[in-house]
This record gives C-alpha cells, structure tokens and sequence, in this order.
C-alpha cells in the first residue's frame, strides 16, 4: 500500500519534522538540520503551500516534501522566478519502497498543472537521474560565482521545453536553507535526544 497523498495541514507540522529529522539524523553530517529547515521554510513568503505535500499510510505520516520558490539572478541583470523542492524525507523503516519517488513525480506533475517551468534541487545525482534531473551547469546555471566544475549534486529538470534557454546565471535557494549551528542546536533540544556521528559518505563542509 502506497498511501494517501495530500496537502500537509498544520496539526501534521511537529509529526513531519520529527520524520524528517529521523530520515537526516547523521546523513550528510552529523546529526542533521533538514527539520530546523522545514520549520523555517513554512514561514517564509516564498513557501508553496499548495505544494507542500505528505504521504499517509494506516492514519501515520511516512513521507513529506515541500517547495518554495528559487530565484534566478541572469547574468544580464535581469531576476526570473523558479521553483524547488526539499527537504524530501521518507520514514526510515519506509524507505526502500517507492514511495519517494511516487512523491517526487506526484508533486512534480502538480507542478506541471500549475504552469511552473522547471524544477531545481541539491541531492544525489544518483536518486535523481533516473527521474528526469540532470546537472544545471548543462544550462550555465549555478549555485554560486565559482561556475569551474559540473557540481552534480545540483540539479534542474525542466517541465517546459525550451524553458531554461538563456537562463545562465546564479541560482539562489531561500534563505531558511541556511540556518545557522547555534539556531540548529536551539531547536533541537525540542526534540528527543539522538547521538551525533561521523560517518563515512558524509559531506566535509
């Protein structure tokens, strides 16, 4: 059973980040901020309600994702607004099942239907190939002034042809992506007590 999908609700809010703080706990780093994320995200103005989705399965969340919008600063001066997807999570003793990518092409055919044009995210490129993504450098598109190198962890899919033709420039993500330790830390003690780790796979910075 793959579950109901549906628009998040607010009584859903402390359920999703708990499952989403599960589903980073020492992924990329040690422990994780992806929940502290999502909080940020839900108040800020470029925050897509209508997109923000859950997966319900026998009454419990299993999977969220939420997009807000990104904006693209061209480089002849000119600004053109985006859209994004993350955090994307999936409860732990759930993954494995599909239900990721279910959500993904669920959300991103809502995406569709509502005229958006492309989608950008950071990930692994590995996941998200097989869905249609591919690295936004092939279009002049990057996140930062430092364009050496193809930076395959950040990626676009257009839903429009032709949508990302002379669109080079520098993506910016919203600013909620980028809280900082102390803020991190704060908002954990929120939450049940989990040890931090070093693992290998982790990302350096």
């Amino acid at each position: 059973m793959n579950g109901i999908i549906r628009v998040e609700e607010e009584k859903d809010y402390n359920e999703v980040e708990n499952l989403i703080r599960e589903a980073f706990w020492n992924v990329y780093h040690p422990g994780c901020n992806e929940h502290l994320i999502a909080h940020k995200l839900r108040k800020s103005p470029e925050f897509m309600r209508e997109l923000d989705l859950v997966i319900e399965r026998n009454g419990e969340i299993v999977g969220s994702i939420m997009y807000s919008y990104v904006t693209l600063h061209k480089d002849n001066g000119e600004t053109k607004k985006f859209i994004g997807f993350g955090p994307v999570a999936i409860r732990p003793d759930c993954q494995g099942q599909g239900l990721g990518k279910n959500l993904i092409l669920h959300s991103m055919k809502m995406a569709e239907q509502l005229s958006h044009e492309a989608v950008f995210i950071t990930g692994n490129s590995k996941h998200y190939h097989k869905l249609g993504f591919e690295s936004a450098s092939k279009y002049g598109i990057y996140l930062d002034e430092n364009r050496d190198g193809e930076f395959t962890f950040f990626m676009v899919k257009p839903l429009v042809h032709g949508a990302l033709k002379d669109m080079e420039g520098i993506l910016k993500f919203d600013e909620a992506f980028e809280p900082s330790k102390e803020e991190t830390e704060e908002f954990d003690k929120d939450f049940p007590e989990k040890i931090k780790e070093k693992r290998p796979g982790q990302l350096s910075h």
